[in-house]
């Protein structure tokens, strides 16, 4: 989350992407830098997952970074 705040703060649209179990995490962290979290979100856990699987939750995820970083938030 640091790199992607500093990012931003350079002007650079980015965001970052974890699963759903750091979601309080991330909001905590965004809260203490003083920013807001630019995440997109996938299923948990990843770890065991195949490779299959981790296409279908890349494919699933990809819309919500494109739209987090063009500004539709």
């Amino acid at each position: 989350m640091h790199d992607t705040v500093d990012l931003e703060d350079r002007g650079i649209p980015s965001v970052f992407v974890a699963t759903v179990e750091f979601v309080t995490g991330a909001d905590a962290q965004a809260k203490a830098l003083g920013a807001k979290a630019s995440a997109v979100y996938v299923e948990h856990p990843i770890q065991d997952r195949t490779d299959e699987e981790m296409k279908g939750i890349a494919d699933r995820a990809v819309e919500g970074v494109v739209r987090a970083l063009v500004g539709e938030r």
